[in-house]
């Protein structure tokens, strides 16, 4: 596969989507060490370039967040010659000035998860990532001079909550993740940058704010319909605009598979268990993440 296929995941909204606007489209059944990714991945082209599209939540969303197959998804990814991944996924917001509809190039993420398969490492051996920039700087970069050229509100930079879910947030809790820091609350950013990051792979994530999590009071004199029809709508006006910015990018000179990022080493010094202690079947098992 050549080495310029850009990975694209689509999260609620965007991954359906974005499937009707990729070009020559093939689909890829992929297995993988850890299973079956959430669908077939869609090979095709997009603005300019190569892409590999896959569904985070499976055709017609039938997984919840602790039921994605992150390793699986990633590595299916990496198998297929994916360096570079944009990311999408929908977000509840923690700030005032991150209003429903507004897209957020997230840079930050603190993990709450506890159920998810969080390494592909389990049984190879002790094998420690650098994490403290998450997010492809590079590919921020590009994103965010890409959203200047537009006309969408896109924050050029936000700290994701992942939560394990599927409730949503306790009014204890949204209040208590402000307090943290926290700029959005979803469901599906982690592990999903940690495995991206263990793949050697350039990792970025959209954020789609679709409305503000519990900490702000909704208006009163709503009902339920309508406050669900407000936020499906902001989040369909969210999904339109990651599009606009995804196909912006896409269609740009801009280069996003670059040799020489650090997320492309990422391994180089994280193997800390003695060489010849490892299983050469884990070794055969997980070559790809090395290449």
């Amino acid at each position: 596969m050549a080495e310029d296929l850009i990975g694209i995941i689509g999260g609620t909204g965007l991954g359906d989507a974005l499937a009707e606007h990729i070009e020559h489209a093939e689909r890829h059944e992929m297995d993988t060490p850890f299973g079956t990714p959430s669908a077939a991945i869609l090979v095709g082209t997009f603005g300019k370039r190569n892409v590999a599209l896959l569904n985070r939540h499976g055709t017609g969303h039938t997984l919840s967040p602790s039921e994605v197959p992150f390793a699986a998804n990633i590595f299916a990814l990496k198998k297929l010659g994916v360096r570079t991944v944009l990311s999408s996924g929908a977000v509840g917001s923690l700030r005032d000035e991150i209003a429903p509809g507004h897209l957020v190039i997230v840079d930050q993420f603190i993990d709450k998860t506890y159920k998810r398969t969080g390494s592909f490492f389990a049984g190879y051996g002790a094998v420690h990532c650098e994490l403290a920039e998450p997010a492809c700087g590079h590919v921020r970069q590009n994103l965010i001079d890409t959203a200047k050229e537009m006309n969408v509100t896109v924050h050029p930079q936000g700290t994701y909550i992942c939560m394990e879910g599927p409730q949503f947030s306790t009014r204890a809790e949204s209040l208590m993740h402000r307090a943290w820091g926290g700029d959005l609350i979803g469901m599906t950013a982690m592990p999903e940058a940690k495995l991206a990051r263990e793949a050697q792979m350039c990792y970025s994530l959209v954020a789609l704010a679709s409305d503000y999590d519990c900490w702000k009071p909704h208006e009163t004199g709503k009902n339920k319909q309508t406050l669900l029809e407000e936020i499906i709508s902001n989040l369909k006006k969210a999904t339109q605009n990651c599009l606009e910015l995804i196909e912006a990018a896409l269609t740009s000179e801009r280069e996003f598979v670059s040799e020489d990022c650090p997320c492309r080493k990422s391994l180089d010094l994280a193997v800390w268990t003695d060489p010849g202690v490892i299983s050469e079947i884990e070794r055969e098992k997980l070559k790809v993440l090395f290449e």
